[in-house]
């Protein structure tokens, strides 16, 4: 029986052996691959593809996805693709474009302004199409200390920054350059001589030659008027102006308020003083004009270069009524003398609508203290309160920056100059010519040498140096130069004789040298006294515009989209300022603190936004009666030797009190007993808490040495104290900019811009070229808190736009960033057959929410091109549910793939193999002979 079970066993093993083949073919996975095939479905990706919205690669709906029969073909196309992003086409969105409507309107330019200097179409397209366009929005790392020996900003570039420093993001401008008639030029040159008026009122000479100063709030009447007139307030409008310049005018520019010498006069007059307050109400202001409607356009070009020649019918309207409100000024001024202006011009202030200057008059006035009123600088260059700015190219030159040392100061060589470039080539003398026209001959043949030169090279040299000199001196002049004539007359007689060279007898590579030069003489028209279609470009000409470009494209940089400081700055619906003002001593109410609340919170409430509601709440805090805050102050209280070296080239070397914010911030920080001093982001994107700490105190005191108010990440610093003179770093013109301690709103605000939607000072931009920031000073100008030639602290729409967008542009960051994680997670997950099925009940549902954020971005970009932030700015909640609706099941969708991809297959594959039938039949036969029935053997007894 043994022997039975053992054959048996022997022959089952036998027969597995035959049977067993490789099983190594029957993995349960297949072979992957991850390689990424073209995408038509990211709309973002554009680095080979337009830059600009394309229809073809939205997808209209899933039919291009999906067929009704889900055949092998299908499934062969799915597992082909490697991974579930290549079988969407989906990749990860590398710039998103919003559309930024930008007017260049020159003044001036028409042939009747400054040195007669005229503009064409295609000048100005070879110019201004060449400037950057399109530029990442940047954004600048937190900026340690400024003022370094050597005057050079310090980013921490080693800080991890939440959203990149070179955005997604990008600005797409459309240039439309708008050309005025001489009938506009007019006006501005006659606002610029009735509303300037002299800046020294101490000399007593009637000679009209010296520094001039325009009233700029009534040239803000005027551009507004215009701007409105056209209806250009759907772009932002940046003015060149080129008026012709009054020859008794030697100099001016734009300041708003009194000049220092007018500011001496009203200080040292009682009388004056006593006649302004007891005066009755004045108008608004001096220049009314009524608003008139003549659309330039019915909608912005939004093209890359556009150009449009205004004629004087568009604007004859608004020309009529500006010319009848700048003669009735003129008659209102016309006889009075300077306590009279200086009256008038104060009760504008008094009676305006400029918080910033009225608040200050009223206080001076009543107390006769006028230390902190300084006088405002002069500039040729200015931000208006609406969405435009001007540059001047007649006024100034003048200079503002740091006093000594410092980067990209405004000097004045910093604009371009009509007289130093144009006019410049139209002013040269007969002499002059003859003297340039001879060093230019003696510098060519110098070069020449003494060697053995062909007839034929001296006179190709010949036509060098009068081509080069009629390119510069005789093309483009009123009065045409005798010496011109002479060249022309010799150009013909050099042209006679180059012809001669071409016969037979000379060398065949002189002949080739005359006619190469006979084909350049043929086209030129360099002497000539014919009218051209278009006038030839000159160095000069090219010099200037060149020039002018830059400086528009600064306009670009600096005001209209400038760099946020780094972090992410989301939008809510109300805001809730927490002022916290500290003081040494307990003080009755806050009605007897030394500010004026009432000011603070009308610059605070300009900072909310149109569709936000804002809140405050004032609070008192002694440091007497609060021993934890007054340990933290005196825990943060420092001292500094600071060397300063002031404009006269003085050197001077000051002990400076300060508060150490970083430690400040965490002292009161870890005043957790406060409850009302923690400022917060709620959960939900309903209110944002600011806690405001200012410390108002005896003697001179910073922050952080240099500032009077300084932003951190959760809370603000302010300090207020008594000198109303402190010399700053900064100079205008020369002369030392003061600041008044005791009135610190202008920097209050600025850093509570900061802190609230990244605003930071007009002058500084990031540059990719440097990876750090950098400074550019020119467009530092206006009364808004972010510039330093004014100590107004209006917010102009420039910087209510830019809150708005930033707002925007985190929420666009954030939702790329999250979409792109997704799609990252969809490159992971690779396809199979297996998971074919299952995949596709998911796919149609994570089309469409991909489709549905595409939407939102392009609603969202289309809307804040049109400059409706408002309306922008209520898709945002609507862009973060969508995007991470499409994250999270991007993460369903993975999840549940994942069960299928671990549940392992196996497989048993046999081969028929000829060489395995004798064995077969061995088997076979052990088998039989085994198990093959046996006779029984009779049982004998």
């Amino acid at each position: 029986m043994f022997g039975l079970q053992l054959c048996r066993f022997v022959s089952l093993i036998l027969l597995s052996l035959l049977l067993s083949g490789d099983t190594s073919d029957g993995a349960p996975f297949g072979n992957r691959k991850s390689g990424k095939s073209p995408s038509v479905f990211s709309l973002f990706n554009l680095k080979e593809k337009s830059r600009f919205w394309s229809e073809s690669v939205i997808r209209s709906g899933y039919d291009d996805l999906e067929s009704s029969n889900a055949g092998k073909f299908h499934v062969i196309n799915y597992t082909k693709a490697g991974n579930i992003a290549n079988h969407l086409k989906l990749l990860e969105v590398d710039s998103l474009y919003l559309p930024v409507p930008v007017n260049f309107i020159f003044i001036g330019f028409e042939g009747s302004g400054n040195k007669e200097f005229k503009l064409n179409a295609e000048e100005l397209e070879r110019w201004f199409t060449k400037i950057d366009h399109i530029f990442e929005h940047t954004r600048i790392p937190k900026i340690g200390e400024i003022l370094t020996p050597f005057y050079k900003i310090s980013i921490d570039q080693e800080h991890r920054h939440h959203l990149p420093m070179i955005s997604h993001i990008n600005y797409n401008f459309s240039v439309h350059a708008i050309q005025m008639s001489e009938k506009v030029t007019s006006i501005f040159e006659r606002a610029i001589n009735v509303l300037g008026r002299k800046d020294d009122v101490s000399s007593t000479s009637d000679d009209e030659i010296g520094l001039w100063q325009v009233d700029v709030d009534m040239m803000d009447v005027v551009v507004t008027s215009l701007v409105e007139y056209l209806q250009l307030e759907d772009a932002y409008n940046i003015f060149i102006l080129n008026p012709k310049r009054d020859a008794k005018r030697s100099k001016y520019g734009y300041r708003r308020g009194l000049s220092k010498t007018e500011m001496d006069f009203l200080k040292e007059n009682k009388s004056l003083q006593d006649r302004i307050l007891q005066s009755g109400n004045i108008p608004d202001s001096v220049l009314a004009l009524e608003k008139i409607k003549r659309p330039l356009y019915e909608k912005h070009p939004m093209a890359k270069f556009s150009w449009t020649l205004t004629e004087e019918t568009d604007t004859i309207e608004w020309h009529d009524r500006c010319q009848d409100a700048l003669n009735n000024v003129e008659k209102l001024y016309q006889g009075k003398d300077t306590a009279d202006i200086i009256q008038s011009k104060v009760l504008q202030f008094l009676k305006g609508k400029n918080d910033d200057l009225k608040h200050f008059s009223e206080k001076d006035l009543k107390s006769g203290d006028f230390s902190g009123f300084q006088a405002e600088c002069l500039t040729d260059t200015w931000i208006g309160n609406h969405r435009w700015a001007f540059v001047d190219l007649s006024a100034g030159p003048f200079s503002w920056g740091p006093s000594v040392g410092g980067e990209g100061v405004r000097t004045e060589q910093s604009l371009p100059n009509v007289e130093k470039t144009i006019g410049a080539v139209a002013e040269i003398s007969e002499d002059e010519a003859e003297d340039r026209l001879q060093e230019a001959i003696q510098e060519k043949f110098a070069v020449l040498g003494d060697n053995d030169n062909h007839a034929v090279d001296i006179l190709l040299a010949e036509i060098d140096i009068y081509e080069l000199f009629a390119f510069k001196h005789c093309k483009g002049r009123k009065v045409k130069l005798a010496l011109c004539e002479e060249l022309d007359e010799r150009m013909q007689d050099l042209k006679n004789e180059l012809q001669s060279y071409e016969s037979e007898e000379h060398e065949e590579s002189h002949k080739k040298k005359a006619i190469d030069a006979l084909k350049r003489m043929e086209n030129w028209n360099l002497f000539s006294d014919a009218n051209e279609e278009f006038q030839n470009y000159t160095v000069a000409r090219d010099t200037f515009l060149s020039q002018m470009g830059a400086t528009l494209w600064g306009s670009l940089r600096h005001i209209i989209s400038p760099s946020l400081a780094d972090g992410a700055f989301h939008y809510y619906d109300k805001i809730s300022f927490q002022l916290f003002f500290i003081t040494q001593e307990k003080t009755r109410s806050i009605k007897q603190l030394p500010l004026d609340l009432k000011s603070i919170m009308d610059g605070l409430s300009s900072l909310v936004l149109p569709s936000q509601k804002v809140q405050f709440s004032p609070h008192m805090l002694p440091l007497s009666e609060d021993p934890a805050l007054a340990m933290a102050f005196s825990v943060a209280r420092r001292a500094a030797a600071v060397p300063l070296l002031l404009v006269n080239g003085t050197y001077r070397k000051t002990v400076r009190s300060y508060l150490d914010s970083s430690i400040l911030q965490h002292q009161l920080q870890r005043l957790t007993d406060h409850v009302s001093l923690k400022g917060s982001h709620a959960n939900s994107r309903s209110t944002l808490e600011i806690p405001i700490f200012w410390f108002i105190h005896g003697d001179a005191l910073l922050v952080d040495k240099h500032y009077q108010a300084k932003a951190l990440s959760d809370m603000v610093i302010v300090v207020q104290s008594e000198p109303s003179s402190w010399e700053s770093h900064l100079q205008c013109n020369g002369q030392p900019l003061l600041w008044d301690l005791r009135r610190p709103t202008k920097a209050a605000l600025a850093a509570v811009s900061e802190h609230l939607a990244g605003l930071l000072p007009l002058h500084l931009v990031y540059s990719q070229a440097h990876n750090t920031a950098i400074e550019d000073w020119i467009w530092s100008v206006g009364c808004n808190p972010l510039s330093v030639t004014s100590p107004g602290w209006h917010i102009s729409q420039f910087q209510s736009d830019t809150i708005a967008r930033s707002y925007i542009l985190t929420t666009l960051e954030e939702s790329i960033q999250l979409v792109n994680s997704a799609i990252n997670l969809l490159v992971m997950e690779r396809t199979s057959e297996q998971t074919f099925k299952l995949f596709q009940s998911h796919e149609r549902e994570l089309v469409n929410k991909y489709n549905y954020v595409v939407s939102l971005w392009r609603r969202t970009s289309t809307v804040t091109g049109e400059l409706r932030y408002t309306d922008a700015l209520r898709l945002l909640n609507t862009l973060e549910d969508a995007a991470k609706v499409f994250a999270d099941y991007v993460n369903v969708t993975v999840s549940s793939l994942h069960p299928i991809h671990c549940t392992r297959q196996r497989k048993v594959e046999v081969e028929f193999d000829m060489t395995t039938v004798p064995a077969f039949l061995v088997v076979i036969f052990i088998l039989w002979f085994v198990l093959k029935p046996r006779r029984s053997k009779p049982k004998i007894n």
